[in-house]
């Protein structure tokens, strides 16, 4: 992963080039290191410390390696001390520091281990007796992904639309969809065009709180840049596509609630850019976010030309509407545990290396958002249908539209790893809701009963 540095030149007479353009150490005395090559050019500044020959102030190091960094000192006193400490220690770790063997008296050892792939800014303090002679904090470490782990078990998105399972469900999903267009009210959606608060509500969750919260959270716990960053741009995603296939199965509003779905992913144009990058730059993460427009306009299309076609076929053939409206509700059953084992499917070799605080933030998501939506819904005193739509369309977004923002922002370690997020809120909000629908089968089974 290290680059070849035809501008540059070694970064001191003790370092050699190897073969393979990886810069190493060779130090007498000293431990073996794994790579640690600079990043393209850019000039320190004069003083004490330095770490290479100053002509640069970041270098890559490949993730889960331990390794050494060779820090020069300068003329400052042997009976100095030197600190050096990871402003991100899920990505870097400093072991310990050590003066260098005999014979390199103005240099001291950093002996590092990678973990994440990311960067973690260091901060050094050079000191003498009490006094500080220099501190700097404008050297950085970019660990990067080993080839090999993105060949054994790497993640990406696209590996989901090549599961055979996919297409076996695609004709049941195509049919299901037909179906609810036929449970769609015209007279309600008229309603709604003259009441759009339900919707509007829907924007202002899922396009305001839910990222809000997203952010707060990536706070709370910690996340580094990348996974915080998967989670604010998973949580400024419209609402998912089964969004009404829920509120069929949980008493919502069917009409409703394909109304605020196709309405956010129509708004996602402009505000999942919007808010996506108002938080990036609050985290520090300055790269251009590509908002995938042909994949907004292909899940419209996949929404609304269905639907289209059963409220067509409700309209010209009410027989064959009767029939789509009796498979309805198990084929929705079908798709959901369908869904499910394929995002299980999907992320098996994922779930081995995703960190347990990320999986807590992917859990609380969905509850939160469901949470958000009901609320919202309840202060505007909406009836319980509606309630739980709202809700609903809060609380389960379109992580797949997440996972494609981010595939396309960024290179290939850095989308995988921001990737875990909306694949851990997909997983979440998928078990969440199959369970939410499994108490309500049960609570409505027992309620008859009695």
């Amino acid at each position: 992963m290290s680059k070849p540095l035809n501008e540059t030149k070694p970064l001191t007479e003790d370092h050699q080039w190897s073969a393979g353009k990886h810069l190493t150490l060779n130090i007498p005395g000293a431990p073996s290191s794994t790579s640690l090559s600079p990043s393209p050019p850019t000039l320190s500044p004069p003083g004490y410390l330095q770490i290479g020959d100053g002509c640069c102030l970041q270098f890559d190091f490949p993730e889960h390696s331990k390794g050494v960094i060779v820090i020069s000192v300068g003329s400052a006193a042997l009976t100095s001390e030197l600190s050096v400490h990871s402003l991100d220690t899920k990505v870097l770790k400093v072991l310990n520091v050590s003066r260098a063997p005999e014979g390199l008296p103005d240099k001291f050892l950093a002996h590092i281990w990678s973990g994440m792939p990311g960067t973690a800014p260091l901060h050094l303090r050079l000191k003498l007796l009490e006094s500080v002679l220099e501190e700097r904090d404008d050297f950085s470490i970019h660990v990067v992904a080993n080839p090999e782990s993105q060949e054994n078990g790497g993640f990406a998105a696209s590996h989901f639309s090549e599961s055979p399972l996919l297409y076996a469900l695609l004709p049941l999903l195509f049919i299901n969809k037909c179906a609810f267009g036929c449970k769609v009210d015209l007279e309600i959606l008229k309603s709604l065009i003259k009441r759009p608060y339900p919707v509007l509500l829907g924007i202002v969750g899922q396009f305001v709180l839910m990222p809000l919260y997203a952010y707060l959270l990536s706070l709370v716990l910690g996340l580094s840049q990348p996974l915080a960053l998967g989670l604010v741009v998973t949580c400024s995603s419209p609402g998912g596509g089964g969004g009404y296939l829920y509120s069929l199965l949980l008493g919502g509003d069917i009409t409703l609630a394909i109304s605020m779905t196709l309405v956010s992913t129509l708004a996602a144009v402009g505000l999942m850019p919007l808010s996506s990058s108002l938080y990036g730059r609050f985290l520090g993460v300055h790269q251009t976010l590509h908002i995938p427009f042909l994949k907004i306009f292909a899940t419209l299309l996949f929404i609304a030309v269905p639907i289209s076609t059963g409220m067509l076929i409700k309209w010209r053939f009410p027989q064959v509407s009767k029939l789509l409206l009796l498979v309805i509700k198990p084929f929705s059953v079908v798709l959901m545990v369908g869904g499910l084992f394929m995002a299980y499917q999907m992320g098996s070799s994922l779930l081995n290396k995703v960190l347990p605080i990320l999986v807590v933030a992917g859990v609380t998501v969905p509850l939160v958002g469901l949470m958000t939506g009901y609320l919202l819904a309840y202060l505007l005193r909406l009836p319980i249908a509606q309630r739980r739509t709202v809700s609903i369309e809060v609380g389960v977004q379109n992580s797949l539209l997440a996972l494609a923002v981010l595939q396309l922002s960024f290179p290939r370690a850095e989308a995988d790893l921001s990737s875990q997020a909306p694949f851990l809120v997909a997983l979440s909000g998928t078990s969440e809701m199959l369970l939410l629908v499994l108490l309500h089968f049960a609570y409505r089974k027992l309620k008859d009963n009695t």
